[in-house]
């Protein structure tokens, strides 16, 4: 605090003090205390400019700075310029070989009026359906499994491990699990039933076998993520329940779920824009098939782009699938209160 400061306050006391005995008390009181503030607001503000021109503030930025600009470079490089780059194109006619051609609205009205990505967008609907509802309930279910009967670091590592493999290698092991002929679960289910089940060669099984093997690569994760949120509910408040009398089914409904919420909603929205965005997975399980069976909203992007080179239209549908994220997960959050705990 520099000599400058002081002198601030001084001079608000000296105000206070000389304020005309006439002055009624209560109007006497307000004028001190609004000049004792304006004062002390003085007092803050010059010791915050003498702190920022300190020699040692003033390296702390240069640090700062200079470990924030690799991240902040490479998410310029390789999120923003794509980002634009991709709003540009949209615009567009762009084939690689030729130069992009302005073209306004043309590919937004070819959008609307394109049947196979409405068919798209509704396999990843029901897709997206599928791996969030059944992979939040296996998830809280392991979760809740996990707080009542072990913390173990080793079981905690068992249960992360499908989310360590990567998604070709899960839908390639699959896929080979579940072959109508050799596959090692069709013959558990043709020695049982005496019939064979084409999982990802049917039309009505290809999404939910899909969505399955999807649920069993990022439940772990998610599960670990809920562990970790249940493990900051106070353990009084499962004793007081316990008490009153209250079921296991009634707490969890009554203390467990609304008090996990903030982290229950961030799991839901992070495996909800997962599910969005899948690729690997269907693109080596099924090709998108059989018959556009499975053809999800990125695999339609990926064969506009890389399979037609058709990049102006495939931009249009990335835009599209973003708009629809970013409305999907804005309303998500504002329904389910996420920024909001019921924790005092």
């Amino acid at each position: 605090m520099n000599a400058a400061a002081w002198e601030e306050v001084e001079k608000g006391n000296a105000v206070a003090s000389t304020i005309p005995r006439t002055t009624t008390a209560p109007d006497a009181t307000a004028s001190a205390a609004s000049t004792t503030r304006a004062a002390r607001r003085a007092l803050r503000r010059r010791s915050r400019q003498a702190g920022s021109s300190s020699p040692v503030h003033r390296g702390d930025w240069r640090m700062a700075w200079l470990l924030i600009t690799p991240a902040a470079v490479g998410f310029l490089i390789f999120a923003v310029y794509p980002l634009l780059r991709g709003v540009y194109l949209s615009f567009t006619t762009f084939h690689v070989l030729s130069p992009a051609q302005w073209t306004g609205l043309a590919n937004y009205r070819e959008l609307i009026h394109d049947g196979t990505f409405w068919s798209s967008v509704g396999v990843t609907l029901y897709f997206v359906a599928l791996s969030v509802g059944i992979g939040i309930f296996f998830s809280l279910l392991t979760a809740v499994v996990m707080h009542r009967l072990t913390k173990s670091t080793v079981v905690r590592g068992l249960v992360l491990l499908p989310f360590l493999i990567s998604g070709v290698v899960a839908a390639l092991v699959w896929s080979w699990m579940l072959q109508s002929q050799l596959g090692i679960i069709n013959i558990w289910l043709q020695d049982l039933t005496g019939h064979n089940f084409l999982f990802l060669g049917s039309t009505n099984w290809a999404i939910p076998t899909v969505a399955l093997i999807n649920v069993w690569k990022s439940m772990g994760y998610n599960a670990v993520l809920l562990f970790a949120g249940l493990q900051m509910i106070p353990a009084d408040v499962y004793e007081a329940a316990r008490l009153d009398g209250a079921s296991e089914i009634r707490i969890f409904r009554r203390i467990t779920v609304p008090l996990l919420r903030p982290v229950l909603s961030m799991v839901v929205i992070l495996t909800m824009i997962g599910a969005f965005q899948v690729f690997d997975i269907v693109q080596v399980a099924t090709n998108g098939g059989p018959a556009n069976a499975s053809n999800v909203l990125p695999m339609y992007i990926y064969q506009k782009a890389f399979s037609e080179f058709d990049f102006g239209y495939a931009s249009t549908m990335s835009i599209a699938l973003f708009v629809m994220l970013l409305a999907i997960t804005f309303l998500q959050m504002r329904l389910t209160r996420a920024s909001e705990t019921d924790l005092s």
